[in-house]
């Protein structure tokens, strides 16, 4: 599942951001924005996925959907929820396509500021921004 995750991130940071990007399988140590999504998949079993975006980052995404070069936090926190979707929604469509099975997701929310544990964590460095997606097992 997360092979799928990590390929739709990767294809989010080529189709839509449009720009290079490198992938470390690490933590990011970054401050950032950070949303979750849960899905299940067709066994039942549940994740919990991360998608966090730095200041920097989040605000060239801002500005490559609505044109805004200088975004409230409310902008962003709305960016950053809408490219979780996507990036998960493509994950979901990968997966339907590659395995013929599937997941459902439910909607993203913000992660508060609650520490965060997961199983595994990837750091793309991109647009001179970072983007960390990571998941664990519920």
């Amino acid at each position: 599942m997360i092979s799928f995750i990590v390929q739709a991130a990767e294809n989010f940071c080529i189709h839509q951001i449009r720009a290079a990007y490198t992938i470390q399988q690490l933590p990011s140590k970054m401050r950032t924005l950070i949303a979750y999504l849960d899905i299940k998949d067709t066994i039942g079993k549940e994740h919990r996925v991360y998608v966090g975006c730095d200041d920097v980052l989040i605000q060239t995404i801002a500005d490559i959907f609505l044109g805004e070069a200088l975004s409230n936090r409310e902008t962003l926190i709305d960016m950053l929820l809408e490219a979780t979707n996507m990036i998960i929604g493509s994950a979901k469509v990968l997966a339907e396509e590659q395995l013929a099975s599937s997941f459902t997701i439910l909607t993203p929310h913000l992660q508060e500021d609650t520490p965060l544990t997961a199983d595994k964590h990837y750091t793309f460095r991109v647009a001179d921004g970072e983007m960390m997606i990571a998941i664990k097992a519920l």
